[in-house]
C-alpha cells in the first residue's frame, strides 16, 4: 500500500534518533511534523534529490543513513534514486541482475534499505531507471543473464538489441545501448520496471534515457535507430524497400513513436500493478528554449533525441517531467536557456507536472540558490512548475566536483543552509509531494489489449480504434507494437467498440465491445487471427 503524507511522517523519536545520530551531518536539522492532521496541510511542492549511483549515496546502510537526513535538512520530500544504472540494479529481486557495483554484499538490498528508511522519515522513494543504456564498460557485467551479455555485440539477427548509428557505429566507446524499435528489447524493458513496482514499495519509477542517443553525425536530427530489426519494421510498415536518411521526416516520427509507444506501455502497465504509482521521467532541455527557437518541434530534444515529453504530459501518460534544465548560472547565455525553460515547462504542464531540475554540480551554492528561486517562481503567464529537483546529490556544487567526500558534505550542508535558512529562503518551509488527482481520484480509464496470431506470432503495427459507443467523443486510433500490444490511456467511462484492421492474409474476429470504468483498465479480448496459408 501507497503512504499518503499523512501516513508516511513517523513519530518524533525515530526522525530524532535519525538525525541525531552518528550519521547525521551538521546540516541534517529539518525534522518532519510527528502531526498528520498537521502534514496534510502543507503546501505541495515536489523537492528531491536525485542520487546517482555512480557515487555514494546508497551504496552501505550507514551511507542510505546520511542520504536521508542530508535530504530532510534541505527540506526535500522525495528521493529519485538510481537503481538499475546500465541494465544492471542495485537491488535483489527484479528482473536486472544485481549490479556489479561494489555496494555493501548481499543480503545488503540498496533500493530495500533506501525505501525503509525514507519511508519512516517521510520521504517518498523513486526508483530511477535507465531505459535505453545497455552497458559502459570495456568489461562485461559478471551475470549471465545480463542484456549485455545475451543481447549486446555477442548476439546475432534478431537477437541483437543494439542500437546502431547510420554509419553502422553500434559502440560509442565502452557505451552499448539499446534500440527502442526493437519488439524484445521493448518488452523486456517494460517487465524490468514492472518488475521493480512488484517487488519493492516504491513510490514511483523515474525513467531515464528514454530517447535515443547522443552523438550525432549532425546537428538537428537523429542519426540513431538502424537496428536491423527496427529498420525492416519501418520497411513493413511504410512499404519502403530503401534505409532511410537520419533527417527523412517520416523515419523520424517512427522512431520518436516507437519511444511514445514504449511510454504508453510501462505507463499502463505501471497503471495495472498499482495504480497509486507515480510514473515520471528525466526530460531533456537541449539549448534554448522552444520559444527561442520556433516552438517545441524546432527544439534539440524532439529533433535530435527524438523525446516528446511534452506531448506525453499532453496524452497523460507521464504523471511528471523532471526537466534536466541544467545551465550555469554564470554563464549569460545558459542563464538564458534556463529561464526559457523554465517559463516553458511552467506553461506546459498539460493538467499533469513539470518539475524544474537544476544541475548542481555545475554552478556555486549561490548560483543553485538563485536557479531554485526561479524554478518556482510563476511564468509570466501565471504559471508555477510542480517543483524543484536537485542534480545531484553526490556533486552539491561546482567547487568540489572530483573532490573528497568531506569536501563535498560541507558544500551539500552550506546548500541545504541556504536554501532553508531564514524565512526569506526558498525552501524555509516543508511541503507536501504533489497530489496526483488522475489517479487518486479519477474521472476516466483505460483500454488495452493485444492482437496475437495462432500457433504464435503477433500483428505488428495494426490500426486499431477505438469508437465511442455511450460515451461522448471522436474515434481514436493507435498502432499495435512489435509484440502485438495496444492501449489508450485515459478515455472517458462508457462502452466503446474496439476494431483491429487486419492485414491481408490474416483472418478472425476483429472487434470486441469494452466497457470503461473509472480508474480501470479495459482488456479488448481478441481471439488468436489466423494466418492463410
Amino acid at each position: 500500500m501507497r503512504r499518503t503524507i499523512g501516513r508516511m511522517l513517523p513519530t518524533l523519536l525515530a526522525v530524532t534518533a535519525l538525525l541525531l545520530g552518528p550519521t547525521a551531518t551538521a546540516g541534517a536539522t529539518a525534522e518532519p511534523d510527528p502531526d498528520p492532521d498537521a502534514a496534510a496541510e502543507l503546501p505541495q511542492q515536489w523537492r528531491s534529490y536525485w542520487v546517482d549511483a555512480f557515487n555514494e549515496g546508497i551504496y552501505t546502510p550507514e551511507q542510505a543513513d546520511r542520504l536521508v537526513a542530508d535530504a530532510l535538512a534541505v527540506n526535500a520530500n522525495a528521493l529519485v534514486v538510481q537503481t538499475a544504472r546500465r541494465y544492471d540494479c542495485f537491488c535483489n529481486h527484479a528482473l536486472y541482475p544485481r549490479t556489479d557495483a561494489a555496494v555493501a554484499p548481499a543480503p545488503y538490498d540498496p533500493l530495500a534499505t533506501v525505501i525503509d528508511k525514507a519511508h519512516a522519515a517521510g520521504l517518498e522513494v523513486h526508483a530511477w531507471v535507465n531505459v535505453n543504456t545497455m552497458w559502459n564498460s570495456a568489461t562485461p557485467p559478471s551475470s549471465p543473464d545480463h542484456v549485455f551479455n545475451l543481447h549486446g555485440p555477442s548476439a546475432d539477427g534478431a537477437d541483437r538489441w543494439l542500437n546502431k548509428r547510420s554509419d553502422g557505429t553500434e559502440l560509442i566507446g565502452a557505451n552499448a545501448y539499446v534500440d527502442p524499435g526493437h519488439p524484445a528489447a521493448a518488452d523486456y524493458i517494460v517487465r524490468a520496471v514492472t518488475s521493480l513496482v512488484t517487488h519493492y514499495d516504491v513510490d514511483g519509477i523515474n525513467l531515464d534515457y528514454v530517447r535515443y542517443p547522443d552523438s550525432n553525425l549532425a546537428p538537428g536530427r537523429s542519426d540513431w535507430g538502424y537496428n536491423d530489426v527496427a529498420v525492416a519494421r519501418f520497411q513493413a510498415l511504410t512499404g519502403r524497400t530503401d534505409i532511410p536518411g537520419p533527417a527523412d521526416p517520416q523515419w523520424s516520427d517512427w522512431r520518436r513513436d516507437q519511444v511514445t509507444g514504449l511510454v504508453r506501455r510501462i505507463y499502463l502497465a505501471l497503471w495495472q500493478a498499482d495504480p497509486t504509482v507515480r510514473l515520471s521521467m528525466d526530460a531533456i532541455t537541449y539549448g534554448h528554449g522552444p520559444q527561442a527557437v520556433g516552438g517545441w518541434q524546432a527544439t534539440r530534444t524532439y529533433t535530435e533525441v527524438l523525446q516528446d515529453w511534452a506531448g506525453w504530459l499532453e496524452q497523460g501518460i507521464m504523471d511528471t517531467a523532471l526537466t534536466m534544465n541544467y545551465k550555469r548560472e554564470w554563464n549569460p547565455d545558459q542563464a538564458l536557456m534556463f529561464a526559457e525553460w523554465s517559463e516553458f515547462l511552467a506553461d506546459h504542464q498539460a493538467d499533469r507536472q513539470a518539475v524544474n531540475g537544476p544541475a548542481l554540480y555545475l554552478n556555486s551554492v549561490a548560483g543553485s540558490v538563485a536557479q531554485a528561486r526561479r524554478a518556482i517562481a510563476p511564468s509570466a503567464a501565471g504559471n508555477t512548475a510542480a517543483g524543484w529537483s536537485g542534480y545531484s546529490y553526490a556533486n552539491p556544487a561546482m567547487a568540489t566536483v572530483g573532490g573528497s567526500p568531506a569536501e563535498r558534505r560541507a558544500q551539500r550542508d552550506a546548500l541545504a543552509e541556504a536554501l532553508t535558512g531564514g524565512p526569506d529562503a526558498p525552501f524555509a518551509q516543508r511541503a507536501a509531494v504533489p497530489d496526483m488527482p488522475w489517479k487518486t481520484s479519477p474521472t476516466d480509464g483505460h483500454v488495452t489489449g493485444r492482437l496475437a496470431l495462432r500457433g504464435g506470432g503477433v500483428l505488428d503495427q495494426a490500426r486499431v480504434t477505438l469508437r465511442p459507443l455511450t460515451a461522448g467523443g471522436e474515434p481514436l486510433t493507435v498502432r499495435s507494437d512489435g509484440n502485438g500490444w495496444f492501449g489508450f490511456a485515459h478515455v472517458p467511462a462508457g462502452r466503446y467498440l474496439v476494431t483491429a484492421e487486419l492485414p491481408p492474409g490474416v483472418a478472425g474476429l476483429p472487434v470486441d465491445v469494452v466497457e470503461v470504468t473509472r480508474g480501470g483498465i479495459a482488456e479488448a479480448g481478441f481471439p488468436p487471427f489466423l494466418a492463410l496459408p
